[in-house]
């Protein structure tokens, strides 16, 4: 078995503290709810200290709330790593306030902001196909 060390449980309460689970500490991860989850997935990711977060449609099957809670969470997080995100939820992209790339068979269609990269007419004709 492994003792944690001083340092070690500094940094776990600090990434704790980062994606708002301080207070589920003594929690079992089966016992938080769906975005608490997600969250407690991100703090393992910073764990490892990456020099990049990729996130997949973190927000899929949350709340109104936590998918908010997950904006700002990823936001904070941002100021001190690169993150990029992958989501098809655009009011969920809309919260983040983050350039937009569209991808379409591997390439960049559009980039820019979100309102940008929605009224671009090649989007237009691939996504929706007017």
């Amino acid at each position: 078995f492994h003792r944690r060390s001083a340092a070690e449980a500094r940094r776990i309460d600090d990434i704790l503290g980062i994606i708002r689970l301080g207070d589920k500490r003594d929690e079992l991860a089966a016992n938080l709810s769906h975005g608490q989850k997600q969250w407690l997935e991100i703090g393992m990711l910073l764990a490892q200290d990456p020099k990049l977060l990729l996130v997949d449609e973190p927000v899929a099957g949350m709340t109104d709330a936590e998918t908010e809670e997950t904006a700002r969470l990823l936001k904070d997080i941002a100021r001190d790593h690169s993150v990029v995100v992958v989501e098809h939820d655009m009011h969920f992209v809309r919260e983040l306030g983050v350039k937009v790339t569209c991808l379409h068979e591997g390439s960049v269609l559009s980039e820019g902001t979100l309102d940008f990269v929605s009224a671009d007419e090649r989007v237009v004709e691939v996504y929706l196909g007017r």
